[in-house]
């Protein structure tokens, strides 16, 4: 069995701490490990860190490879695709890797996971899993179903009915519903929301893929570098509307272990730990007379006094505050900072990069200041800025300035004055961090008056 790690996903239904620069999957919500780290190990008991392929965007490559160093799963497989398609084509795209990197026959059962779900009770996952995969063997396309325990309107939903013991047929797929309908599916009983996770042998995926989608059959033909190259012309479509609404092989397994796919920040209040008074408090904040509410903090105290059903999110750059019920409209909060062009809405003011990390301090017409955090052996591009002249102040660690022709050791305490129109480079030939203060002064400040030489 190979597991197929769904991670490319943007999110912004968790905004502001969710964002195209940092998404939902990396967070760290209700434990040590990042959504995507309790995902990775949740399958690690039943196939090596070889067996697990993670299909992410490519500028997500650094969060991802550093996630599987974190959970003990670096040899696991990273596929990038060079633009977000959906889950049909990403699914696509590991059945090639599959087939033509790792040799995979057509009898290959595929396990797809999306990364950014909570589930509790591990064992009693993994049984259901083991009972998917002994479905897919006998050529169904196998989901996960979870019954309602309430009326939900941010789920889709699966209508299924059961044959054998534990063995549901799939009758149809249900769009996110309104509150009414919801409410009637409720008491139906025969309705349960869509999990986003499938088992199949590759054979029958690419059979489905051949009947329901032959233009990205004809887009597999060619060889996997090809494919890669081509990705762009794969129709963006998610696998339900592909597949999986127009297969005739599709069976359901009840999931009746814990599963929140946490897409709210209700979703959120609801599995973090709550007080006695039902407030849930992450991070410096205290609540005075307040229940049943939610108050996350980042960067400040958050104070609360007389609230009640409240859910309250802080950055160091945007303040969220929401009713409870009412947080599906983030979405819609984040469509209209796109609309103005407002840079909150795609990225934080903490950027990563494979070399470690910037944060932005503060800024105005023509300065910018951040604070510059470089790993053990990081080295940054050798460039050049016509419009600015940069000042670094070593604040822990050792830097290796490159200055045209010359290079510099600068200790803790020290200094260094980087001129306009002067090659640079900042390394840290270190064994700790090196952290540095950058102050940046010019008539032009952008991010786009860097010359790159490397």
């Amino acid at each position: 069995m190979k597991v197929v790690i769904l991670a490319g996903g943007g999110g912004t239904r968790l905004f502001p701490l969710s964002r195209p620069s940092f998404p939902k999957q990396f967070l760290k919500i209700d434990g040590e490990n990042s959504l995507l780290g309790q995902t990775v190990a949740r399958f690690l008991s039943r196939v090596e860190a070889k067996d697990i392929l993670v299909v992410t965007n490519q500028e997500y490559l650094y969060h991802v490879q550093s996630e599987l160093a974190d959970c003990g799963a670096s040899d696991a497989h990273v596929i990038l695709e060079p633009i977000g398609r959906n889950t049909a084509p990403a699914i696509a795209l590991a059945v090639k890797y599959c087939t033509d990197v790792l040799d995979c026959n057509h009898n290959e059962v595929i396990f797809v996971s999306p990364a950014d779900h909570v589930i509790r009770s591990g064992k009693e996952f993994l049984q259901c899993v083991d009972f998917a995969i002994t479905l897919a063997r006998r050529d169904k396309l196998v989901t996960f179903g979870i019954l309602p325990s309430k009326p939900e309107t941010g789920y889709g939903y699966i209508e299924a009915e059961e044959k054998n013991n534990n063995e549901y047929e799939v009758i149809s797929f249900k769009e996110k519903p309104e509150l009414a309908l919801a409410k009637a599916y409720l008491k139906a009983g025969n309705y349960y929301w869509n999990s986003g996770m499938f088992a199949f042998t590759i054979g029958l995926m690419l059979a489905e893929l051949n009947r329901y989608q032959p233009e990205i059959v004809k887009l597999l033909e060619a060889d996997y570098e090809k494919v890669i190259g081509n990705f762009g012309a794969m129709p963006n479509i998610s696998i339900d509307y592909a597949i999986a609404e127009r297969s005739t092989s599709v069976m359901m397994v009840p999931l009746t272990c814990y599963w929140n796919d946490i897409g709210s920040w209700d979703a959120i209040y609801e599995v973090l730990e709550k007080d006695e008074a039902g407030n849930s408090l992450d991070g410096d904040c205290l609540a005075v007379d307040c229940k049943n509410s939610l108050f996350m903090g980042r960067d400040r105290l958050i104070v609360g006094i007389g609230l009640d059903d409240i859910l309250l999110v802080e950055t160091n750059d945007v303040i969220v505050a929401a009713k409870k019920g009412e947080s599906q409209k983030v979405k819609d909060v984040v469509d209209e900072l796109k609309r103005h062009n407002r840079k909150e809405a795609y990225e934080h003011t903490t950027l990563y990069r494979s070399w470690g990390n910037t944060s932005l301090l503060g800024e105005g017409s023509s300065y910018r200041m951040k604070k510059i955090h470089v790993k053990p052996g990081g080295k940054l591009s050798l460039q050049m800025h016509y419009h600015r002249s940069e000042h670094w102040i070593v604040i822990s660690g050792t830097a290796k300035v490159t200055m045209g022709e010359e290079v510099h050791l600068i200790h803790e305490n020290e200094s260094v004055f980087i001129p306009q129109n002067v090659k640079h480079r900042l390394e840290n030939p270190g064994k700790i961090p090196l952290e540095i203060i950058e102050v940046q002064n010019g008539s032009y400040i952008g991010e786009d008056d860097i010359v790159r030489f490397d």
